[in-house]
């Protein structure tokens, strides 16, 4: 498991649409068929990464906490199943299922989102606003799994969010998240 960072695409930047299958619905789902005039979370995960597996609970319980307050929450997978078949879309609707996830799952076969998103990891988590401008982008929070004793919190996402919701700019200072390589198709 190589450690990567995220790559901290620029403040403002227009959130990329895209239509990717939902792995949970069977449907085709646009990121402006689904994004909230308050704030839209995407997040970049996947079924087999630690690192996303640590932070899954909190995951689900922050987006519940906060769709309720009107933001719009959104995960892709972006790795090869070919070569991560637990990645595969019929074990990413198993996945989201177990684990409780209230929000679409889209898988990304071509990984042309995860380019538009500058994407490097999993877990990795934007913010856009209302006006789908990015206002945060990096870690749930301090802990890793392995890494550190620190209690997972969702502490920074949360405080982001409150920020967007108050109509005011998250602090700059952000730190990006880490985890898992986005596994990226092998040129042929």
């Amino acid at each position: 498991m190589a450690y990567t960072e995220s790559t901290m695409l620029p403040l403002e930047t227009q959130a990329p649409d895209f239509s990717l299958p939902d792995t949970v619905s069977g449907r085709q789902v646009r990121l402006q068929d689904i994004a909230s005039d308050k704030a839209t979370v995407v997040m970049f995960l996947c079924n087999h990464c630690p690192y996303v597996l640590h932070v899954n609970a909190e995951i689900v319980r922050l987006a519940k906490e906060y769709e309720a307050k009107g933001v719009a929450f959104v995960a892709i997978s972006s790795n090869d199943a070919v070569a991560y078949p637990d990645d595969a879309p019929d074990k990413m609707r198993a996945h989201a299922l177990e684990v409780g996830y209230t929000f679409p799952y889209l898988y990304d076969e071509s990984q042309d989102v995860a380019r538009q998103y500058d994407a490097a990891c999993t877990p990795d988590f934007y913010i856009f606003d209302g006006n789908l401008r990015l206002k945060y982008r990096g870690q749930l929070d301090n802990s890793r799994p392995k890494r550190n004793p620190v209690p997972v919190t969702g502490a920074d996402l949360r405080a982001a969010l409150d920020a967007v919701l108050a109509g005011q700019n998250p602090d700059p200072a952000q730190r990006p998240s880490g985890g898992c390589n986005i596994k990226w198709k092998q040129e042929k």
